[in-house]
């Protein structure tokens, strides 16, 4: 007894839109079918260069996560920040590296750098401009010299 398996019934549902666009039309069949068209001819190129077998799915091998933490520190972790719900990924990581939690070392994952400080400027002053105002000085106040305001008599 065999069994019929995922990519069995793929591979079917895929052969039965190509024979129903051979007797009704592409597009219909594609819209019945749920396919974009862009995608069925994709499947036609392959199907005529290698034939009807390119329509089964290709085995993917499953991905490595090179950084993914095992099970059990991810339970710690979890553990830990609802246990401690005021503190944020880095005291986080901090604590869990002290030696009497474990001296368990994470990365806090948090980002380096200004650049998401930078962007919301940007769009503060985009906003601005787009209704008619000037936008406020959002960087360093103005630096102000002696000789702009004019000097005295007085050497100031």
């Amino acid at each position: 007894m065999s069994r019929v398996t995922q990519d069995d019934v793929l591979f079917g549902y895929r052969l039965q839109l190509f024979d129903l666009a051979g007797r009704v039309g592409v597009s219909e069949a594609c819209r019945t079918f749920g396919v974009h068209r862009s995608t069925y001819y994709a499947w036609k190129r392959q199907v005529d260069r290698h034939g009807l077998e390119m329509l089964r799915p290709r085995e993917r091998r499953r991905p490595r996560m090179p950084n993914q933490l095992s099970a059990i520190v991810e339970e710690w972790i979890v553990a830990f920040a609802l246990a401690h719900p005021g503190l944020g990924p880095r005291r986080i990581a901090s604590e869990l590296a002290r030696p009497r939690w474990g001296g368990l070392i994470v990365s806090a994952n948090r980002r380096r750098g200004s650049r998401r400080g930078r962007a919301g400027r940007d769009v503060t002053r985009r906003a601005a401009r787009n209704e008619g105002e000037r936008p406020a000085r959002l960087g360093r106040p103005p630096l102000r010299r002696a000789c702009a305001r004019g000097a005295t008599a007085g050497g100031r």
